[in-house]
């Protein structure tokens, strides 16, 4: 029986609201192997559309705001069943004027460098009828939430969400149809939030406002067919009194329960506008949510008299406690941090974040949770009440990406690294792709995210994060070609410029995507930002470039080079630029020839496979001898030429060869730096030294994964040695490695996902599962054996179904199981070397496996 399943709208199957032409994708599954779309009938209204393609399908029908549209999908297999199913999705404003006006205080001010008290903002209306539908559209400068009636509006945290203010600010849609009464009072209570708040590590405020502003439409549709709107202007009143006392992403939250409303002093809303003219969209991007809520495993008391909460696990989020009563004025503080040292709260690693949550309690019985700000922490350290006397736990907190992608294996050691992984993403995809949760930072770094988006794409769906981020990434592009450091730029004082790795972004996370999703509508808008990204790349090549091969070694402006390798200082890691930021301009030339093909761009192609074969010469020419071997030799100058497939012939062996001796040499440990630590074990098992990679991969000492899983991490770190052997933080200098304690706190994360790439391997070689095409329409299995590991196992939620692999050694015996969806096809190879041809369906097969240790072998 042929049956539709899953089907998206706008990349979202959870009621879709769009001032864009939503995209249409579904499902297949089917009893009959090998069933595969045959056709599809897409109607709305009296737009249809007949289509092969699963995932392409461009609403083009009847468009107007406010509207819900119902589709109906007819599916046809090439076996003759078909299949029906139903969705709809919502039209947003449009085009349609708003009504209401931007307002704030304008009374307010606050100093630099210092996060604005909150504003509220209240507005009081009556309704003379019986309701039939009712919706409220609200943004703002700054970030806000909603009570209509004393109820909260909506689940969301954080909105409208960090995206390029000068550009675009998203707006939100709740109903509100059951909240509503006869006689009703909103409130609305805005923070600083990114818009005017302090943020940077240089706490820069007033970056996109002069202070907070509110803009909001309650509309309400009678029975009878008549409407109302209730607008924000000089009607609605405001406060900086409220119970929200301070609010910013670093030092925390700090709320009164005291608070009386009766003796607040309101004063008239006034007008506003933004400083520029940012288009306002409705909410394209997945919202902030809590996804789970957390226990502590323990609570001790620390010899400061501190009580120290453990929630077992690193995390972004917010505390929620349940005060059993509490003495109105009583003050409860509560401070958070990722590790312990001594037994107390270890916080030098914030630098200049506080992290910290201080409620004053009203008599009774009583609960709070932040809502304008999140921690990173494991640990909760509590005063100013006994734990008796207090529940205590806490929400997690990010984007709400749904999670689809699942790997295990018999080693326990590499299972908690996938956990740590999958936990990393969740801690930095909080609207944005940050680099960690719990500094002073917290900022949207472009290379971090450049690395880890395949792995990210294999566990989530990024389609509507990712979507959102790369939009302000071609937004914030400077005119020349270059990419901010940080995207969105929001104070960063890095400028846009063309940097390998962290501007790669505008390339290697669209494609990781792609791959993931098969969305070419992504491809199509991304492409004119590729396009002029590499044009940067191959103008600072040229520059002050004399011999010919030197005009495509790309060394200026700036390279982070092989930044957090784990030998020398940032200025050892940014001299290395040059051999990164070539080895990148080539692999992403090498992209955008796959990308043009897919887009139907032939000429481009051939552009820019001529550029990446002169790239390609250049690295040979400058950096080797010809033979394989560099003239200075570091592991990621290897590791990049091969896995970016810049090699050939004897010169891949011998390449593959002198890696393989550095590794050794260096007691089987990596030495590389973010931009290649997710391609060093590729670069090892596909060219010979599967065993070595395996043995990277185990490495128990420091540098390496398993030293941090040993170490009790559970996230990944941003240096290896973050937590040195004899338990102490390294908060050493990034500029002199005598220097073991900087002043400044230094720069160390427990929570920072890049070196968490590796996840792809483990997916990709250990598992074996592999994209060949967008979608998964076709992929490959191959598993690569070795390590001990007797089985794993690893599956994703493709978008036209599952597709899963699982394999184990068992007397000498090797089985595999393969489930290929519908519409999708597969090679699998086993170890043997045989090859299978699979169609949808599930497929089991074996074949002899004497050799379980994985004899190392070269080409």
């Amino acid at each position: 029986m042929l049956r539709i399943t899953d089907i998206q709208v706008g990349h979202t199957t959870n009621n879709c609201i769009t001032d864009a032409r939503p995209n249409i994708r579904f499902a297949l599954e089917s009893d009959v192997d090998g069933e595969a779309l045959d056709h599809a009938v897409i109607r709305c209204g009296g737009w249809s559309i007949r289509t092969t393609d699963q995932l392409n399908n461009v609403y083009d029908g009847s468009w107007s705001p406010f509207t819900t549209y119902d589709l109906r999908i007819e599916a046809f297999g090439t076996s003759g069943e078909q299949a029906v199913a139903n969705a709809s999705f919502t039209t947003g404003r449009l085009d349609t004027p708003w009504k209401g006006q931007w307002i704030t205080d304008g009374l307010y001010s606050f100093p630099e460098k210092e996060s604005p008290v909150p504003m509220v903002f209240r507005k009081e209306f009556s309704l003379g009828k019986t309701v039939k539908k009712a919706w409220i559209n609200a943004t703002a400068l700054g970030i806000y939430a909603m009570e209509l009636n004393g109820q909260r509006v909506g689940e969301d945290y954080f909105a409208p969400g960090l995206t390029s203010y000068e550009h675009q600010i998203q707006y939100q849609t709740y109903d509100v149809t059951k909240l509503l009464q006869n006689r009703n009072e909103i409130m609305v209570t805005v923070a600083g939030g990114w818009a005017a708040g302090a943020f940077t590590y240089g706490r820069k405020s007033h970056i996109s406002c002069d202070r907070q502003a509110f803009l909001g439409e309650v509309h309400v549709i009678y029975d009878d067919g008549s409407s109302d709107v209730y607008a924000t202007d000089t009607s609605w009143q405001v406060t900086e009194q409220g119970p929200v006392k301070m609010a910013e992403w670093y030092d925390g939250e700090t709320y009164d329960a005291t608070c009386n409303w009766n003796q607040v002093i309101w004063r008239t809303a006034t007008i506003t506008a933004p400083r520029n003219n940012p288009k306002l969209i409705a909410q394209y991007g997945e919202p902030v949510r809590a996804q789970e809520s957390m226990e502590p495993v323990s609570c001790s008391q620390a010899p400061s008299g501190e009580y120290i909460y453990d929630f077992g696990q690193n995390f972004a989020g917010v505390i929620a406690i349940h005060v059993k009563n509490a003495k109105a004025g009583q003050v409860l503080t509560f401070r958070h941090a990722e590790v312990l040292m001594d037994g107390e709260l270890f916080v030098k690693s914030l630098r200049t974040a506080k992290a910290t949550a201080t409620y004053t309690c009203k008599d009774g019985e009583q609960t709070y949770s932040p809502q304008f700000t999140y921690m990173g922490f494991r640990y909760v350290g509590m005063t100013g009440i006994q734990p008796e006397d207090i529940e205590v736990r806490a929400y997690v907190l990010h984007s709400n990406i749904a999670s689809i992608g699942t790997f295990e294996c018999s080693n326990p050691l590499i299972n908690q690294l996938h956990h740590n992984i999958i936990w990393g993403g969740k801690s930095n995809f909080v609207d944005i792709p940050t680099d960690c949760p719990q500094r002073d930072e917290r900022e949207g770094w472009t290379g971090d995210t450049a690395v880890f988006a395949s792995t990210a794409c294999f566990n989530f769906d990024m389609s509507r994060f990712y979507d959102k981020w790369l939009l302000d990434v071609s937004a914030e592009q400077g005119p020349h070609g270059g990419i901010p450091m940080v995207v969105p730029k929001q104070g960063d004082a890095w400028p846009a410029m063309a940097t390998s790795c962290w501007g790669d972004c505008c390339i290697l996370v669209p494609w990781a995507e792609y791959l993931a999703r098969g969305d070419q509508e992504l491809l199509k808008r991304q492409y004119p930002t590729m396009k002029k990204f590499l044009g940067a790349a191959k103008k600072w090549s040229h520059f002050l470039s004399v011999t010919p091969s030197r005009r495509y070694v790309w060394s200026f402006p700036f390279h982070f080079g092989d930044w957090c390798a784990p030998d020398g200082t940032a200025k050892d890691w940014v001299l290395r630029g040059k051999w990164v930021g070539t080895a990148y301009f080539a692999n992403s030339c090498s992209i955008v020839v796959k990308i043009a093909r897919i887009l139907g761009y032939e000429e481009d192609a051939k552009y820019y496979e001529k550029l990446r074969n002169k790239i390609i010469k250049a690295y040979r020419k400058v950096f080797t001898d010809g033979q394989g071997k560099l003239k200075k030799e570091f592991q990621t100058a290897y590791v990049l030429p091969l896995f970016f497939d810049m090699t050939a012939g004897e010169e891949t062996k011998a390449m593959a060869a002198n890696l393989a001796r550095m590794i050794r040499d260096n007691g089987n440990k990596l030495a590389t730096g973010f931009p290649s630590t997710p391609y060093l074990l590729f670069a090892l098992s596909d060219y010979g030294y599967l065993d070595l990679a395996y043995d990277v991969l185990l490495q128990e000492d420091c540098p390496g994964w398993l030293y941090e899983v040993k170490s009790g991490g559970t996230t990944i770190w941003e240096r290896w040695d973050a937590l040195r052997p004899d338990g102490t933080v390294n908060i050493g200098s990034l500029t002199d490695t005598d220097v073991k304690e900087a002043e400044d706190g230094g720069m160390v994360s427990f929570n920072h996902y890049a070196n968490g790439a590796v996840g792809d391997w483990l997916y990709r070689r250990m598992a074996g599962i592999e994209p060949i095409s967008g979608g998964y329409r076709t992929f490959h299995v191959a598993p690569k054996l070795g390590g001990g590991i007797t089985y794993a196992k690893a599956g994703i939620k493709t978008p036209y179904g599952h597709a899963k692999v699982a394999w184990e050694l068992k007397d000498e015996r090797f089985e595999i199981q393969v489930e290929v969806p519908v519409s999708t096809s597969c090679m699998l190879e086993l170890p043997d070397g045989t090859v299978k041809d699979l169609s949808s369906g599930k497929h089991h097969y074996s074949c002899e496996y004497k050799n379980s240790n994985g004899l190392e072998s070269s080409l």
